[in-house]
């Protein structure tokens, strides 16, 4: 029996390889039916809404916060631009957390007002949705960067020990998991496989155009800068204030300038959202039968 090779052999451009190239690219889902998103609505309920709580995350550290469904909460910059990583769980179940590729496909590589934050699947519903951004004049620069990407993962003390040979403590992972840690009374052990792929929440970043790495580069962020979402339902959330402060140089290490991040709870009037329903959570019942 003949073993196949593991890895393809190029044998050199095929014949075709310009028809095969001009194929016209297809946005791969049609999100017509995705629920439409409601401006006015969640304008309204901001009319009335008071704040009920904050939390100030330390630089380089991570914090947790809880929103009941129905509520807004900010990520706002304090003191200097600083970019932070951002895990979701449903408050009631951890099972149940935030999916950055589906809702990077669902939506685009970087958030503004309007997109929400998905769940994992089987949930998979808006968990949040993002109602304002003071950073959404940004838009796209002349290399192709943008701000609040779902494409890059947190960075974590396993990726900087294989490339460094270096224990460091304050990578997001670590700061996410122990904030998650001491928001359940889990043992680190515990806490760690929970954690998931982040919303790269003021940081700026793209693909250069001719390696097509991931880069980052400074934070336009300033103080007073903030991004606003509105809870689809009971929130769990967690946020690191990354150990490279606004990115535009290195991360991982204690040699970056880094700042506070703020998160702000607000509560809307009573009343202030009767058209408003939590979200709900998938409804495929196939169970994955033929």
């Amino acid at each position: 029996m003949t073993k196949l090779a593991s890895r393809s052999v190029s044998t050199g451009i095929p014949a075709p390889s310009d028809e095969r190239r001009s194929k016209n690219p297809i946005v791969c889902y049609e999100v017509d039916h995705l629920p439409d998103y409601d401006g006015d609505l969640y304008q309204q309920a901001k009319q009335t809404m008071q704040k009920v709580s904050e939390v100030l995350v330390s630089p380089r550290d991570g914090g947790y916060f809880e929103v009941p469904a129905g509520s807004f909460f900010r990520i706002v910059s304090v003191e200097g631009p600083q970019v932070g990583d951002l895990n979701l769980w449903n408050a009631n179940d951890l099972n149940e957390r935030f999916f950055s590729g589906k809702t990077r496909q669902l939506h685009a590589s970087h958030l503004t007002t309007g997109d929400r934050l998905w769940s994992n699947m089987p949930y998979l519903r808006p968990m949040a949705t993002i109602t304002q951004d003071t950073l959404d004049w940004y838009g796209w620069d002349e290399d192709g960067a943008g701000v609040h990407d779902v494409i890059g993962t947190r960075c974590d003390p396993y990726t900087n020990h294989m490339l460094k040979n270096v224990d460091y403590n304050h990578c997001c992972h670590s700061n996410l998991t122990r904030a998650l840690s001491a928001a359940k009374g889990l043992s680190f052990d515990g806490a760690e496989p929970h954690v998931h792929d982040v919303m790269n929440v003021f940081m700026c970043t793209g693909f250069t155009p001719d390696t097509h790495q991931y880069f980052m580069k400074a934070s336009p962020v300033r103080p007073g800068d903030f991004i606003e979402f509105f809870a689809e339902i009971d929130l769990l959330g967690a946020i690191s204030a990354c150990p490279g402060g606004d990115c535009g140089s290195g991360h991982s290490d204690d040699n970056t300038p880094c700042y506070p991040l703020l998160i702000e709870i607000y509560k809307p009037e009573e009343g202030s959202l009767q058209k408003w329903s939590m979200s709900k959570p998938s409804g495929y019942s196939g169970k994955h039968k033929t």
